[in-house]
Order: structure tokens, then sequence, then C-alpha cells
């Protein structure tokens, strides 16, 4: 699957706009961009009146688009509330769950190997555990022989739904975290070089030995990266997987959830991955019936006929209940 998704942004890049009769932008979250650059390319194909662009510039941007009016639909994985999406005049609901995950670059360890529990992970971004030799690293990996190198975090530079996702995580396991730094999509982080969107972040892990930092599953998979087995709240070691992510989605009670606004980290279940994530779509209450007819359909295409290219790409699919509820509430 390596490069999949590139090969199909490349060639999105270069899809004509000849015999489109409308054009339909959407710009923000990196989280989920693989997807969605094969979900546009896909469906700009096959009905060529429509023309579908999405620009992964990251959550925060993509808010500020959509508020800007400047897009159609924003891509975010830092939900508004519904006092929120209430004042800006937008309208919010789920597109796909996905996990973020922890990356490592460390000589000797290879994917899977490297086992993080709670503490310790909320420790090493907190600047507290800085060498990978340090006794309570030791103590959770036994097994491995770990190198008395310097750790290098690497987090996240511009605003990003997939640090709100991470952080979150990081202040329900963490007192001295929340009390510290918070929950956000741009926190004042305590320690690490910054990377901008997803991609940065892994690049810089793959360059910089002895580095660690968190990015979407899909981007981690495509560069090759090891990825550490995290303690979860039921206090088991889990490896990240489209089936640790789904068991994480399962209990979510959206019927219930204004607004459509839910945070899936630190869920219960033994096989609960605990950073999964939900990526959200926004679009405006007002915009034109023409456009949003045209999106309607656009993301009717995306929640049956894309699941399929979304999970080819580890993402899990909506459910259908779920669905129904964005068609009565939103996609009405």
């Amino acid at each position: 699957m390596k490069n999949t998704w590139i090969t199909v942004l490349a060639a999105a890049g270069t899809l004509g706009a000849a015999g489109a009769e409308q054009t339909l932008n959407g710009a923000g979250a990196s989280f989920p961009a693989p997807v969605y650059q094969n979900w546009t390319y896909t469906y700009s194909q096959s009905t060529p009146s429509v023309r579908v662009n999405y620009q992964s510039i990251g959550s925060g941007a993509g808010v500020n688009q959509i508020k800007a009016r400047t897009v159609d639909f924003a891509g975010t994985d830092d939900p508004l509330t519904l006092e929120e999406q209430q004042k800006a005049g937008l309208l919010q609901f789920p597109m796909l769950t996905g996990g973020v995950v922890v990356i490592v670059n460390l000589p000797g360890v290879r994917n899977a190997q490297l086992k993080l529990n709670r503490e310790v992970l909320a420790d090493i971004f907190l600047g507290k555990i800085t060498r990978w030799d340090d006794p309570k690293l030791k103590a959770v990996n036994p097994s491995l022989t770990l190198p008395g190198m310097r750790i290098t975090v690497v987090r996240r530079a511009d605003a990003s739904g997939t640090s709100f996702i991470f952080t979150n995580y990081l202040s329900k396991i963490s007192k001295e975290w929340t009390e510290k730094v918070g929950a956000g999509s741009a926190v004042k982080w305590p320690v690490g070089i910054g990377g901008q969107k997803n991609p940065g972040v892994c690049n810089n892990v793959a360059r910089i030995r002895g580095s660690i930092g968190y990015t979407e599953y899909t981007y981690a998979v495509e560069a090759n990266l090891s990825m550490a087995v995290l303690e979860n709240r039921a206090g088991k070691f889990v490896e990240p997987s489209v089936k640790t992510f789904s068991a994480s989605a399962v209990n979510a009670d959206w019927k219930n959830a204004p607004g459509f606004y839910m945070v899936l980290t630190d869920q219960p279940g033994d096989e609960s991955w605990p950073i999964t994530g939900v990526t959200y779509i926004l679009i405006r209450k007002d915009c034109p019936k023409n456009v949003k007819d045209a999106m309607r359909k656009y993301f009717e295409w995306c929640f049956t006929t894309g699941s399929t290219a979304a999970m080819k790409l580890n993402y899990v699919p909506i459910p259908g209940n779920v669905i129904e509820l964005i068609r009565k509430e939103v996609l009405k």
C-alpha cells in the first residue's frame, strides 16, 4: 500500500476542471487526508459534472476558512461544540474514525516492540523522561536493550486536530499534563521540535535517531515508521490497528451527542486503542441550495461507495445508524 494515496494525490492535482459544471472546495485536517484525496479524485472522475477539491492544511486552518466562507466544507479532528457551531452558523457531522499512533526512531527497535505505559508516555512529552535508558522505560520493556540516547520529542508546529486528539488523551491520563499544558489543537509544548502537518512530524522522526512523535496511523504505515504498543484504560498493551480503533468506537452514543460532538480517547475495553479519534466535516447552514445539494450527493457517495477505500487506508467508516442520524439532522 506504500505511497498509494500519495499517487492518488498527485493524480488529483492534474485532474482538469474541463466539463465540470460545479466545483466543491474543501480544506482542513491532514488526519483524514489520505482517504479524502482518494475520494475527491475518484468521485470527480466518476461524476464529471462535479469536481471536488480538498486541501490538507490542518484542522485549525480549515475551521478558519469555513468561517471566512472561502471553502464549501472543512475537515477537523478538533470538533466544535454545539454552541460553537451555532455561533459560527455551522453544521458538523462525523466522517471517519481513525487512530493517532506514537512513532519512534530507535536503533535496534522494530515496529510494535516498544511498550509505553500511561505514566511513561506522559512523562516523555512533559520532558521528565529524557533518555531512552531511563529506569522507567526499562521497567516496561525488560526484554529490550534500550540505547543510552537522548529522547527528541517531535510534535506539530501548526494548529492540528491530531494534536487535539493526542493532548486530549494526555490530559485524561496525566493530572500534571492537564495542569501544565492541557488539551487543544495548539498548546504550549514543554519540549520538542515542530513539524508541519502529519507528514512533517513523520519526516522529522524518520531523520532523527532517538526521536518520538505522534501521527495518524496511515501516515506511519506509509512512511514505514516503527509504532509503539500502548497501555489502554483496561491496563492492556495493544497495537494500533483497524480492529483496535473499531473497539474504541463501538460504544459511541452519537444519538445523545449534541452537534455530533464526541471525543473517543481513552475508551473502555480490553482491545480499545487509547488514542482513537473522530474526524469531522463542517458546512455552513446558509450555503446556497445548489452547493448543499452537490455536497449531499458527494457525502452520500463517501459514506457508501467510498467506505471500501476508507477501510483499505485503515480508517473506520461511520456506522449505518449514525449515517441515518446525519441524513436527518444535517444532510436533509
